[in-house]
C-alpha cells in the first residue's frame, strides 16, 4: 500500500466496524443507541488518527476541521423546525472536495452526531453519522477529478443525495420497524420519505447552485493560504 492510497485501508476497517454495529444495533432493536453511537463515532475518527499517525496532521487542520463541523451544525439545528431543509449536506460536500475522503468522512460523520446533541440522539445518530460519512467520503473521491469544477455535476450530486440520504435512513427504519420484510413493505417504507427526500434534495441542489463556487474557492485559499493539508 502505498502512501498516497494509505487511506483506504482504515476507511474500509471504520466502514466494516460501523456496518457491525448497526447491524448489532437492529438485532437489540435499537437498544443502548447512545453508546451505538459513540461506537461509530470512534470508527469514523479512525481515519483521523490514522492520517495524524501517517502524516502528521497538524493543529491548523485540528482546528479547520474542528470550524467545518461547527458550520455543519449551524446549518442544521437552526432549521430544525423545517423538515428535511437543513444546509449540512452541503457543507459535507462542499468541504470534502477540498479536504478529501478521508477527512471528508471523518467531518461528515462528526457533523450528525454533535448536532444530534441539540436536536437529540436516538436510534437513528449512528445512521445519519454513516449516511453523511459516506457523503463525504464518496465527495471526496469525485473532488479528486476534474468533475468538480463542473457546478451542473455538482448539482446533480447533491440532489442525488438528498435522496441516497433518505433511502439509507428508509432502511434503518424498515429493517428495524417494518414486518413483515416483503417488496410492497419496503416499497411503501422508502415511499413514505419521498416528499421529506424531495425537500433535502432541492435544498441541496439550491444551496450548491447559489454558493458552491464562492465556498469552494474560499475553502482552497484556506487551505492552501496556511498550508493545512
Amino acid at each position: 500500500m502505498t502512501r498516497k492510497m494509505g487511506w483506504q485501508g482504515p476507511l474500509i476497517i471504520a466502514l466494516v466496524a460501523m456496518a457491525f454495529l448497526l447491524g448489532l444495533m437492529l438485532l437489540l432493536k435499537g437498544q443502548h443507541y447512545l453508546w451505538f453511537s459513540f461506537g461509530c463515532l470512534i470508527c469514523s475518527l479512525l481515519p483521523a488518527y490514522w492520517h495524524f499517525e501517517h502524516q502528521q496532521m497538524g493543529t491548523r487542520l485540528l482546528v479547520f476541521l474542528a470550524v467545518i463541523v461547527a458550520l455543519g451544525v449551524l446549518g442544521r439545528v437552526p432549521l430544525a423546525a423545517i423538515p428535511n431543509v437543513q444546509l449540512t449536506s452541503f457543507v459535507v460536500i462542499v468541504s470534502s472536495v477540498s479536504l478529501g475522503p478521508e477527512l471528508g468522512f471523518v467531518s461528515g460523520s462528526m457533523m450528525a452526531l454533535v448536532s444530534n446533541l441539540f436536536l437529540g440522539q436516538g436510534p437513528w445518530t449512528p445512521w445519519q453519522m454513516l449516511a453523511w460519512g459516506l457523503m463525504g467520503l464518496l465527495t471526496g473521491i469525485l473532488g479528486r477529478s476534474n468533475l468538480k469544477n463542473q457546478l451542473w455535476v455538482m448539482v446533480i450530486w447533491g440532489g442525488l443525495w438528498g435522496f441516497w440520504f433518505g433511502w439509507i435512513l428508509d432502511l434503518w427504519y424498515a429493517l428495524a420497524y417494518v414486518h413483515p420484510l416483503k417488496f410492497t413493505s419496503f416499497f411503501l417504507a422508502f415511499a413514505s420519505s419521498s416528499v421529506f427526500d424531495a425537500l433535502h434534495a432541492a435544498t441541496n441542489v439550491i444551496s450548491i447552485l447559489l454558493l458552491y463556487r464562492p465556498w469552494r474557492k474560499l475553502m482552497d485559499r484556506l487551505v492552501t493560504k496556511y498550508k493545512i493539508l
